[in-house]
């Protein structure tokens, strides 16, 4: 989606509010949305990995836009600290962002919040980007939260999963 997307829609002066470029870039791409309001929006992607619940929420107050995107595993009480372990050795690696789990749910999530006040240019490729980061760091970390959404997974076997691919299977 990198780029491609976000030169198909016209550039914008001022940030406004960046839910209207979510909505272009989705409908772009044919996908279906629910605009739940004017600052609250909700998309689900299928990726490789699963299934993606990606929540936008405009803040006006601070020109402000925190995204999420929720992955399909719930984590069972039992597995909560060990998911905890494994969320410190993740987010110690990712530049942008950080792993959650949403505690009304019990449900991993990557989340971000960019201030959009000032910002020139396309808002469009911004959010573009923030979207492609957080569906690859998903896509990348899924395997995790598939084990300790499975119970309470070995010590080896989770240090296996966080380890990094050097290429495919």
């Amino acid at each position: 989606m990198t780029g491609t997307i976000a030169k198909e829609i016209d550039a914008f002066e001022d940030a406004g509010n960046p839910l209207d470029w979510v909505e272009e870039i989705f409908s772009v791409q044919d996908w279906a949305f629910d605009r739940l309001s004017e600052d609250e929006l909700t998309i689900h992607i299928t990726g490789k990995m699963g299934q993606y619940r990606l929540h936008f929420l405009w803040q006006e107050d601070y020109s402000a836009m925190q995204f999420s995107c929720e992955i399909d595993a719930v984590i069972p009480a039992g597995a909560m600290a060990e998911a905890a372990r494994a969320m410190a050795a993740i987010n110690a690696d990712i530049w942008l962002g950080h792993f959650d789990i949403r505690r009304d749910m019990n449900v991993p999530r990557f989340r971000h919040t960019s201030l959009f006040r000032g910002m020139g240019g396309s808002g469009a490729e911004h959010v573009e980007d923030l979207v492609d980061i957080a569906l690859n760091e998903c896509e990348r970390y899924a395997p995790v939260f598939a084990l300790l959404s499975s119970g309470k997974p070995e010590s080896s076997v989770m240090s296996l999963a966080l380890m990094d691919n050097a290429g495919q299977a």
